[in-house]
């Protein structure tokens, strides 16, 4: 009751298809359902000291250093401190299960694509007229003018301008094949030929090439992968191969 005015289960679901967010939350307990009966056949559990362990952290992150103070968060949220203990149990039984299937690939699957890892510091001006930006670029090369100055003049974007055509610390896949090929071939500091876009034409220049490390961080981004990917796969080969219609309806029949 708030105000008063009651606010049911069927309320809470039709506010959820109403917003287009059923399907969402149904697909959400389908992976739940997932991570724990694969963590189960492979005897991994989350134990009551690792659950505090992540509340304690969790306290500190929002600030609630006082018993009160965690009580009017939770009341304010609107669960209770079983309900947040089940979802850091869930958040760390999935974490634990990642580990478990691919710790041993990510440094391989690394290994593998590192070329797709390489970055590259770059600055670009980006013309629309093919004989202006090679006018540019022969006068950036015979140094009549830099290639700052050019692209705080020129460059088809204004809000670039104002940086001097540089764009940052770029992957090699997010740059088109053809400006790859031509970036990570460049020797730094040597400005480029117009090269010919959707965007119009760029005139391009290295200012460095950094070389891919396993971080800490592209770890983690790697393994969350794999584990999204098998996770989409396990849960199409239950729904397709493995349960039947009511099972399924089961399954929804849990969020009403």
């Amino acid at each position: 009751m708030i105000n008063n005015q009651s606010i049911t289960d069927i309320d809470i679901i039709n506010s959820l298809k109403q917003d287009v967010q059923y399907k969402q939350i149904w697909q959400r307990i389908l992976n739940q359902k997932v991570i724990e009966k694969a963590a189960q056949e492979r005897g991994i559990t989350v134990s009551p000291e690792e659950i505090q362990s992540e509340g304690d952290s969790l306290r500190m992150e929002k600030k609630l250093y006082k018993v009160s103070d965690t009580i009017a968060w939770l009341a304010e949220q609107m669960i209770t401190v079983e309900d947040l203990e089940a979802g850091i149990g869930a958040r760390l039984l999935s974490q634990k299960l990642a580990e478990n299937l691919f710790k041993e690939e990510v440094e391989k699957s690394f290994a593998q694509n590192r070329i797709n890892y390489d970055q590259v510091s770059l600055y670009q001006i980006i013309i629309s007229e093919p004989r202006l930006a090679q006018e540019i670029y022969y006068q950036i090369k015979e140094q009549e003018i830099s290639f700052y100055d050019a692209a705080h003049c020129y460059h088809i974007d204004e809000n670039r301008r104002q940086f001097s055509g540089y764009e940052g610390q770029l992957h090699r896949w997010s740059l088109k094949p053809e400006m790859a090929a031509a970036v990570f071939s460049a020797k730094p500091g040597v400005v480029i030929s117009p090269l010919k876009t959707d965007q119009g034409y760029h005139i391009l220049m290295v200012e460095k090439f950094i070389q891919a490390e396993l971080t800490e961080e592209r770890y983690q981004e790697i393994l969350n992968n794999m584990f999204k990917q098998w996770l989409a796969n396990e849960v199409n080969y239950m729904l397709y191969n493995q349960i039947e219609p009511e099972e399924i309806n089961e399954s929804k029949q849990q969020i009403t």
